[in-house]
């Protein structure tokens, strides 16, 4: 930062202070261009350090203890007895002002992760945290509290979906880290179940497709030594919602992929060992622990008067997709009004939630286009049935809701492409009210390098006159949230088939304070 010989970006971007007795330097121009300092294979922090969860007095804590991360068993090479962490929180990355320290547990049970709750901090305030187990320091990891209630301020938030680790390098996590927002949203795609595919991978997947808590545990943990991704983790707080590759393509509540199986005890084994090791490699509080077949992950956050940031679940109370899979023709099934992609509760809790709300901005952090995408130029209408327009009822409801708060922004992942729409009160008519606006991330690597344009998209953005924008391309958007207007960047890759690719900003957007709908900057 200006004015300081030894800026916080420097030392994150190094890849984080593995001593406490090292003295921390600037790092030089080479270091910044590569791929940083992760731990060592044999030593117990190699997975890296998040956190998440502000509060304006609080914030989770993350670590997991891994050895050997590969492991087949998915214990990471750790003994089978738990193991003492000790923690601490400092103002500054030297900790030479420690304002808070504790131990904790890594125990097998959770494939030794810990989750900490540091609380007593102040609100709005940034620290550095670290673990210690066995003599060994963790990477110094960088977070942040909430503002106070009432606060306004400004806020920074990056948001991405979709990350393949085959199919790419995640060169847009270290770009995100490098625009150091202040809170990463993460709406799901994180791992995916697949096997490898060496005829299109880039880089090589371990082990088979996910279905035990072993193969799960392993996954996650070969995402997590990715220098990149331990980088994002540790430069700022994290909100985290999955979608459906945590577990498997396109399932729905209890519903599995492949239709011909007869739902039942198989695949609520597999989805209860997917939820366990989603909660024991994320930064969640235990209000998140997995309990019984579920996992409670629809929450709100408040980040000051700012925003609150509703972290929607669409896929664990969903009703199955109408009609199978894929773009289908509009149907009467698709209207029927007990239909719905959040269940009952979730939808009450949300509407409930704008109505109280007194933030100036809402946001909803959630899985798959809201917005209506008619995939046919001509007359007939042939929708996406995995996203909302497979839940009419339920979308026209929700929607319903906006008109009770102040503004809404809705934050999109899933579809591998960027996309930037204002969401009418009738999606069939151009001239109708905006009510809110939609902003969708494309993925991290899903998909491979991609393109600017494709056939499929340009047919897309055509057929829908609400959509200002979409770009093929890999990447994030980046958002700046201040009282007046929200400010979202598309930010694109031009490969990923390769590591260190360049970030630019494809297109740029405002949407201002009681003005729903989106302008082009």
């Amino acid at each position: 930062m200006p004015g300081n010989s030894l800026s916080r970006r420097s030392v994150l971007l190094s890849g984080a202070v593995l001593a406490a007795a090292a003295p921390a330097v600037p790092a030089a121009a080479s270091e910044l261009r590569g791929v940083g300092r992760p731990m060592r294979p044999g030593q117990l922090f190699t997975l890296g350090v998040a956190s998440g969860e502000p509060l304006p007095h609080g914030v989770v804590l993350w670590t997991r203890l891994a050895r050997d991360p590969l492991a087949e068993n998915g214990l990471g090479g750790m003994p089978d007895q738990a193991i003492k962490v000790d923690w601490e929180v400092a103002t500054d990355e030297r900790f030479k002002n420690v304002v808070q320290r504790g131990q904790a547990e890594a125990s097998p049970r959770w494939a030794h992760s810990v989750h900490v709750e540091a609380n007593g901090l102040r609100p709005g305030t940034e620290y550095f945290y670290r673990f210690r187990a066995r003599g060994e320091l963790s990477p110094v990891g960088r977070t942040r509290t909430a503002p106070a209630p009432g606060t306004l301020g400004a806020l920074t938030m990056c948001f991405a979906s979709c990350a393949h680790y085959g199919e790419g390098f995640f060169t847009a996590y270290r770009r995100m880290a490098e625009d150091e927002p202040g809170l990463i949203l993460h709406l799901g795609d994180y791992q995916y179940e697949y096997a490898d595919n060496p005829s299109k991978n880039v880089r090589k997947v371990e082990g088979p497709e996910t279905v035990t808590l072993a193969n799960y545990r392993q996954r996650h943990a070969q995402y997590k030594t990715d220098p990149d991704l331990q980088l994002a983790h540790a430069t700022a707080p994290w909100l985290v919602v999955f979608d459906d590759h945590e577990i498997e393509n396109n399932w729905a509540a209890e519903v599995p992929e492949d239709k011909s199986e007869t739902p039942g005890q198989a695949f609520l084994e597999r989805r209860r060992a997917a939820f366990q090791a989603y909660y024991e490699n994320m930064p969640l509080r235990w209000e998140s622990m997995p309990q019984g077949n579920g996992i409670r992950l629809y929450r709100r956050r408040q980040w000051g008067s700012l925003a609150n940031f509703h972290m929607l679940d669409t896929r664990q109370y969903r009703d199955d997709q109408a009609y199978g899979d894929g773009n289908k023709p509009d149907g009467p099934d698709l209207k029927v009004p007990e239909r719905t992609i959040t269940g009952k509760d979730q939808e009450v809790w949300l509407l409930d939630g704008l109505r109280q709300s007194r933030a100036r901005w809402d946001v909803l952090g959630q899985q798959v286009w809201f917005a209506q995408m008619d995939h046919d130029p001509g007359p007939a209408k042939i929708l996406p049935m995995d996203a909302w327009d497979g839940y009419q009822a339920s979308r026209q409801r929700i929607k319903a809701g906006f008109s009770t708060t102040r503004n809404v922004v809705v934050l999109t992942g899933d579809v591998h492409s960027h996309w930037a729409a204002d969401l009418k009160d009738d999606f069939d008519d151009s001239r109708s009210r905006t009510v809110a606006v939609e902003l969708t991330t494309t993925s991290v690597t899903s998909g491979r390098d991609g393109a600017d344009t494709n056939e499929g998209g340009d047919k897309l953005k055509a057929a829908n006159e609400h959509v200002h924008f979409y770009s093929a391309r890999r990447g994030y958007v980046r958002t700046q949230f201040t009282p007046e207007q929200v400010r979202a960047d598309y930010r694109v890759l031009p490969y990923v088939s390769k590591p260190n690719a360049p970030v630019t900003t494809a297109a740029s957007f405002i949407t201002q304070d009681r003005d729903p709908g989106l302008h082009a900057v």
